[in-house]
């Protein structure tokens, strides 16, 4: 059986203003994950594959995270590979639930503006196990981009939550497909995103469609989430 382990290793709570963060350490026989995030929002990931920080936030967000945060996150990896097999072994006989993502979402980061550039997200939630692939495709043409989807992130119900971006410029009549594969699905489902012109001068207006969705069921230990396949980069 293939497995990873992702384990929430840190939250906290202030006292007044109430906000929560949280560190997420996962790994798979292949893959490993490192997220930091604050009330939600994604602020620091490590790419184990390019052995980079990634900072998701716009430009004028910066948290100033220092290479020692890489650092850190590649020893708790060391550490997450020793404890996959002694988790596995322990949950070898518990049946594992799949359920495809149970709401997915395509919209731009910005106002959409003809010939301005811009980015499409595609939001998908409730999946399980964690991760899924997303593609992106423009007029039916691969319009994807390497390292574009974010890490799995849990919800307080044990699902998962991952997000794709694609940078794109809207050009009138286009239309954007973010097409997401999953292992409790058949075949990839399709969800598609597209700028018209209604009247001139009005300005463009968008539409997205969204695809068939499906409820959430999971499998969770402990602390840990047991979640077979590869870890998303």
């Amino acid at each position: 059986m293939k497995a990873s382990v992702l384990q929430p290793l840190l939250s906290g709570i202030s006292a007044d203003d109430v906000h929560e963060d949280l560190h997420i350490v996962g790994c798979s026989d292949t893959d490993g994950e490192a997220v930091y995030s604050l009330d939600g929002e994604v602020l620091w990931y490590a790419d184990f594959a390019r052995r980079a920080a990634v900072e998701p936030q716009p430009d004028f967000i910066h948290m100033c995270y220092t290479k020692y945060v890489l650092q850190g996150a590649l020893l708790l990896m060391a550490n997450c590979k020793t404890n996959l097999n002694t988790t596995r072994n322990y949950l070898k006989d518990d049946p594992l639930v799949s359920e495809a993502p149970s709401d997915v979402i395509v919209y731009s980061r910005d106002e959409v503006l003809l010939g301005e550039k811009n980015t499409l997200i595609c939001h998908g939630t409730g999946l399980y196990p964690a991760p899924v692939t997303v593609r992106w495709a423009k007029n039916g043409e691969h319009a994807g981009q390497e390292g574009n989807t974010s890490p799995p992130f849990p919800n307080k119900d044990g699902s998962f939550q991952q997000t794709s971006r694609l940078d794109f410029t809207p050009q009138k009549r286009d239309i954007y497909s973010c097409i997401v594969e999953h292992k409790a699905l058949e075949e990839p489902n399709t969800h598609f995103w597209g700028v018209k012109v209604m009247t001139p001068g009005i300005g463009p207006a968008v539409f997205c469609g969204l695809g068939l969705t499906v409820g959430l069921l999971c499998v969770a230990t402990g602390t840990f989430f047991i979640v077979k396949g590869n870890q998303c980069s």
